[in-house]
């Protein structure tokens, strides 16, 4: 005696039609994912990394921490700034933390 479940598995045989038919779904959930979510957010690290490279000497600055102050100083070589946050207090904050650049400064001074 066959039961009919051995029945109806005895007739298909998978194909490699059936298993590509499969995946469509898959692929295309990650082709939706890489626009909606990859593609923005590298170009949102190519803006801030941008945005950081540019920091100018009286530039005010808010950091991830939330402070906010007027660069100084900034050294080209180091990945540090200098930025006043009061009258005569001044802290260096690494490049990296700069969350937002509020208001562009003056012109770069010859060194």
């Amino acid at each position: 005696m066959i039961t009919p479940a051995f029945a109806q598995g005895a007739g298909t045989a998978s194909s490699g039609a059936d298993i590509a038919l499969q995946l469509v779904p898959f692929v295309l959930i990650f082709v939706i994912m890489y626009f909606l979510i990859l593609r923005p957010q590298q170009k949102r690290v190519r803006d801030h990394q941008s945005m950081v490279k540019n920091v100018r000497r009286d530039d005010t600055i808010v950091t991830n921490g939330g402070l906010i102050g007027r660069v100084v100083k900034v050294n080209d070589e180091a990945s540090e700034i200098e930025v006043e946050i009061a009258p005569n207090v001044r802290v260096k904050v690494v490049r990296s933390m700069i969350s937002e650049v509020r208001v562009k400064g003056g012109p770069v001074k010859a060194a």
